[in-house]
């Protein structure tokens, strides 16, 4: 299975994105995982992302296919991968489509975790991650709103949108989750 879990800071997507991994047996892509180990590495690539990171901006459209391209070209993921941010923009959302067509794989679905804006804000500074700070938080939703909500839209034309109520306990995520997706 290969999925795309969606939402803003703070939304649960690092909790389900686990939850899902284990009980599908497949990959967890955590985009933000992926670009500290990249900076952290002095990777050509992390060198390059790391001012954006630093500033809480988004990490621009080519660099981030590059970093997917990369990393779903590697053999864990022929199975299947959930993605964890990313896409972050329409745009984005369009080349891993086109990526996919590439590699020959198809995505099954994207995972959106509603969560009110002051939740995720309220969240986000309880992780206490070094770039949560609460300027940086704020800007990431910013962010969120106007970049990443019209991937809602995409997918949902296409017909592999499921939305989830992220508001409520971890576990009823998780159940809500299996239940779009038809799992026991």
């Amino acid at each position: 299975m290969r999925l795309v879990l969606l939402g803003g800071p703070g939304a649960g997507k690092g909790t389900q994105g686990k939850r899902l991994s284990a009980k599908l047996q497949i990959p967890l892509i955590s985009t933000g995982e992926v670009l500290r180990n990249a900076i952290a590495l002095a990777s050509e690539l992390g060198q390059q992302a790391r001012s954006f990171v630093e500033k809480g901006e988004l990490v621009p459209d080519e660099l981030m296919i590059q970093f997917m391209r990369d990393r779903l070209s590697q053999t864990d993921t022929a199975s299947g991968w959930l993605l964890e941010g990313y896409p972050r923009t329409a745009f984005q959302a369009e080349e891993l489509d086109f990526l996919l067509d590439e590699l020959q794989q198809s995505l099954n679905g994207a995972i959106y975790l509603e969560v009110p804006e002051a939740n995720m804000q309220q969240r986000s500074a309880s992780r206490g991650l070094p770039d949560d700070r609460p300027e940086i938080v704020q800007r990431r939703i910013e962010l969120f709103c106007d970049r990443t909500l019209p991937i809602l839209e995409y997918y949902d034309k296409r017909d592999r949108l499921l939305k989830i109520d992220g508001n409520l306990t971890p576990d009823q995520v998780h159940r809500d989750i299996l239940r779009e997706l038809n799992l026991p």
